[in-house]
């Protein structure tokens, strides 16, 4: 038996989707734990295929593995059944996935309200993808949210929804200055929606229990990545929930002591999307040649993700708040090509070397990059799938990293392939 939780270790896009595929050959359950239809995962099969998986777990490319959605996730009912749709017409078997009852939905309400707050921002909007989760997450805290049992009770739901929308209306018609929403259209929707996928609800926290207890392999994917952790991210410029591990163990329903390993998914440089510092940000034609090479365009927003230099003091960071036991290095094959590669190893935060993530928002704003110079390499890396077939400036840079971040580094990806990887470590055991 092994749980085997998979974490972003940066902003994230960094490679999740692909590390999930490749573990997910070798577990029986993969849990989707916590973000809604607001990141996505890019997985390339072996024939060339490639998907675009965003709500659902990476889990469903690979036959016989049980995946689910999670408590900690929110579900939008149009996207899953889109995402349901796409798949099964590209002849994916989508019959195991399940849904926890206790989820909670993001209703059309959420949508409205996303758009419009980030709109009247203006310059200091969040950056969101205007999806409606941070709103989603905002009434499942404030006792307010719908949960995807409630699809099974259609007069909980009405009076759940007629209850939101007192105070929403309100807002968007007298703040915003925008047309109220009707209730009543909005349960016919949500119910027709959800017709579609009862079958799927279930106690899947007890399902996971059972199949631990049996001996099964578990594999638990979070979306976003730790810098956008609302607890422990680039506060504000956050999600809405816990893509770091302690919210996987929340988010599946299982005790932290289930886990058994860790992995952190690090990119072998640096990428955001939204809006934040970001302290190796390039905006010359190195952050180019990044964001070209690495094909660094959000899977959910379309948007050219920002690009800059590894950071070894955020990979600390990670993979202390995570306490991650290994990582899965991405993107190395980027890389080739260039004469030397600078790594970030500290900040200089105004005229002090600090070495850990700054104490403060306005430190970390301020904090300048110290870099350090690796030398680079030349030789196409795609095909390797040995460690000693890299070449040794790349197997030089791959251990400087490791001695950074603090971690061991027990697999790297070396294309977008599902087979372009070299496995270092088993974690699975």
């Amino acid at each position: 038996m092994s749980v085997l939780v998979l974490i972003g270790a940066q902003w994230g896009d960094e490679g999740k989707g692909k590390a999930t595929d490749l573990y997910g050959e070798r577990v029986q359950w993969v849990v989707r734990y916590q973000g809604g239809n607001n990141a996505g995962h890019t997985v390339v099969l072996p024939d060339g295929q490639k998907f675009a998986i965003r709500l659902i777990p990476s889990g469903i490319l690979t036959p016989g593995v049980t995946n689910v959605i999670g408590n900690g996730v929110v579900v939008n009912p149009e996207a899953l059944l889109s995402e349901l749709d796409e798949l099964e017409a590209r002849g994916v078997d989508t019959s195991g996935l399940l849904i926890s009852a206790d989820a909670h939905l993001v209703m059309p309400y959420h949508v409205a309200m996303d758009r419009v707050t980030e709109r009247y921002l203006g310059k200091a909007k969040i950056g969101t993808t205007g999806r409606g989760i941070g709103p989603a997450y905002q009434d499942k805290v404030a006792r307010l949210g719908i949960r995807v049992q409630d699809l099974l009770d259609p007069s909980i739901l009405q009076q759940k929804v007629e209850s939101a929308l007192e105070l929403k209306n309100q807002i968007l018609v007298k703040v915003y200055n925008r047309k109220a929403l009707d209730g009543q259209r909005i349960v016919d929707e949500v119910l027709a929606q959800g017709e579609r996928f009862a079958h799927r609800i279930a106690d899947t926290r007890l399902l996971l229990d059972e199949a631990i207890i049996r001996g099964e392999h578990v594999l638990m994917e979070g979306s976003q990545g730790t810098l956008l952790d609302v607890d422990h991210g680039t506060y504000p410029f956050v999600t809405s929930s816990n893509p770091t591990s302690g919210g996987a163990a929340v988010g599946a329903g299982l005790g932290a002591t289930r886990i058994t390993a860790v992995m952190g998914i690090l990119k072998a440089y640096t990428t955001r999307v939204g809006s934040g510092p970001f302290p190796t940000e390039l905006f010359d034609q190195w952050g180019d040649y990044l964001r070209t090479t690495g094909g660094e365009v959000g899977v959910n927003t379309g948007r050219d993700r920002r690009c800059g230099w590894f950071d070894a003091v955020i990979a600390r960071y990670a993979t202390r708040v995570n306490g991650i036991t290994d990582y899965f290095l991405t993107k190395l094959d980027v890389l080739s090509s260039m004469e030397q590669v600078p790594v970030c190893v500290a900040y200089d935060v105004d005229g002090e070397r600090v070495d850990e993530m700054p104490l403060t928002q306005t430190g970390f704003h301020h904090a300048v990059p110290v870099y350090e110079y690796l030398p680079g390499w030349f030789e196409d890396i795609s095909g390797c799938r040995t460690f000693d077939e890299l070449p040794a400036n790349a197997q030089a840079y791959v251990r400087r990293v490791e001695e950074l971040a603090g971690a061991r580094i027990s697999a790297i990806g070396v294309g977008p392939g599902r087979d372009q990887t070299i496995v270092l470590h088993d974690v699975l055991g």
